[in-house]
């Protein structure tokens, strides 16, 4: 029980940074911001923890490669989509892709239940890309990118889940985000350079609070991952998405609707199948 609520509360902080940097209307500040914040924490957490164990950097350096591709992902989605729509299709995507890929590549074979979350997954999804979607180029640029965000969420995932059997969860997580996180506001400053800092100050106080809640979510999954199975884990982490629609609809004004509604509990539904299978 206690897995199940710290995963939850998890669920419901992932939601809010990613609204959180939704919120910011420089999306690209609003990522830099979000990386000075997560990088110094993280940094704490180095000087706190130590060097990683040997034979653990390939873990590190890959989740920080995959992390950056993540945050590229969103930053695209975000600023062609709306947040109740990309949201759900980059956060819904990850368990769908792990289980195609098990049949597929790795030749297993699912449980009926297993087969039955990923039918509900993927009419969900359908439901999510198509209701209210509105044809051109912008559109279709930003379901790629949500998509795409996906499978990276599903390869991070993965190396997350290795890693933290193979060394503690602070030392992890400080090294991952210590590292990424200096690299996003670089990266920036050299694409745009020092001017994308100047901001409004809710802008600034937003950007920077979103990778506090980050760091946060981020680190109760990982600690979760350490007590519970990788697959159940990862699937309940999703309930996100229900609360991503809600947060879309409360503070964006996107439009919610019973169609939406509807699709994004089909989706949660096919999720908790397959992590109770």
């Amino acid at each position: 029980m206690l897995v199940l609520m710290v995963v939850l509360g998890a669920a419901v902080l992932h939601a809010t940074w990613n609204a959180m940097a939704h919120g910011v209307p420089d999306r690209l500040a609003g990522f830099a911001l979000l990386g000075v914040s997560s990088g110094v924490v993280g940094l704490v957490a180095v000087v706190i923890s130590g060097p990683p164990p040997a034979g653990t950097w390939p873990y590190i350096a890959a989740s920080i490669v995959l992390h950056c591709v993540y945050y590229t992902g969103l930053l695209a989605s975000y600023q062609f989509g709306q947040f109740s729509q990309m949201y759900p299709l980059a956060r819904g995507t990850s368990p769908w892709v792990v289980a195609v890929v098990s049949i597929v590549v790795l030749h297993q074979s699912l449980a009926v239940a297993e087969l039955a979350g990923v039918l509900l997954i993927s009419a969900g999804l359908i439901g999510l890309v198509f209701i209210g979607r509105t044809a051109g180029r912008t559109q279709t640029a930003a379901l790629l990118a949500a998509f795409g965000t996906g499978l990276a969420i599903a390869a991070y995932t993965v190396v997350d889940g290795i890693a933290v059997h193979k060394m503690p969860v602070i030392t992890y997580m400080g090294w991952v985000f210590m590292i990424q996180g200096f690299l996003v506001p670089i990266a920036t400053v050299c694409w745009r350079g020092p001017s994308v800092f100047r901001q409004p100050r809710s802008a600034v106080l937003t950007g920077l609070g979103g990778g506090i809640v980050s760091m946060a979510a981020y680190g109760l999954v990982l600690w979760a991952q350490t007590r519970g199975t990788l697959a159940a884990i990862a699937a309940l982490r999703e309930t996100s998405i229900i609360f991503g629609a809600i947060i879309g609809a409360i503070f964006f004004g996107e439009r919610f609707g019973p169609r939406r509604a509807i699709a994004a509990a089909v989706v949660v539904a096919g999720i908790v199948l397959i992590s109770t299978s």
